[in-house]
């Protein structure tokens, strides 16, 4: 974390990227936020999850920045004053099993670019997996639940987000469209 924070100046804003849950559960506050594009990197569902969304029996699946491409998400200003007290936390929520790597790294909107702290795919860590077809993620993913609720939620919370916030992915709205359709057919029995 001190690494990562080693070129920030005490009272100085920084800049987070969210493209999964920190768009919708972001844990901290923040005194902006906008529609941001990264480039070269792509939300995936490529992170086994064995504790949130999962278990080590039957694990789910939870989001990462995976390279190739480019992403729309947003980026939160957190205010200089607050990093000491934010930072910590959000450290231990991205960076507790190592999966991540932190990068600095240009985001577009369309006030300008922002240097932003974006948390990439580690692809040496073990719990990274490489894309699988959408039948199997979907399999994955109904059958999965951790401490934090069933893996479907997450994947349906993150899209109803990016929803409201006029974000399309297409390959994730793909993937929640069997989500939705499994959870009305349930629904109805």
């Amino acid at each position: 974390m001190n690494a990562a924070l080693s070129h920030w100046q005490p009272g100085e804003d920084v800049w987070i990227y969210g493209y999964g849950s920190l768009i919708w559960r972001p844990e901290f506050s923040y005194i902006e936020r906008r529609l941001a594009t990264l480039r070269g990197h792509h939300r995936a569902l490529c992170l086994w999850s064995r504790v949130n969304r999962g278990t080590p029996e039957c694990p789910g699946l939870v989001f990462g920045l995976d390279r190739g491409g480019s992403c729309r998400g947003v980026v939160l200003r957190l205010s200089g004053p607050e990093v000491p007290d934010y930072f910590p936390k959000l450290w231990e929520r991205e960076m507790s099993a190592g999966a991540y790597l932190p990068r600095w790294l240009k985001c577009e909107t369309e006030a300008g670019p922002v240097k932003a702290l974006v948390f990439v795919m580690n692809r040496a860590s073990p719990a990274y997996i490489s894309s699988l077809p959408e039948d199997e993620l979907v399999t994955i993913v109904r059958r999965a639940a951790g401490c934090y609720g069933p893996c479907t939620d997450y994947v349906l919370e993150t899209v109803r987000a990016l929803r409201a916030s006029g974000i399309h992915d297409a390959r994730l709205e793909a993937i929640a469209c069997h989500l939705e359709r499994v959870s009305e057919t349930l629904a109805e029995e």
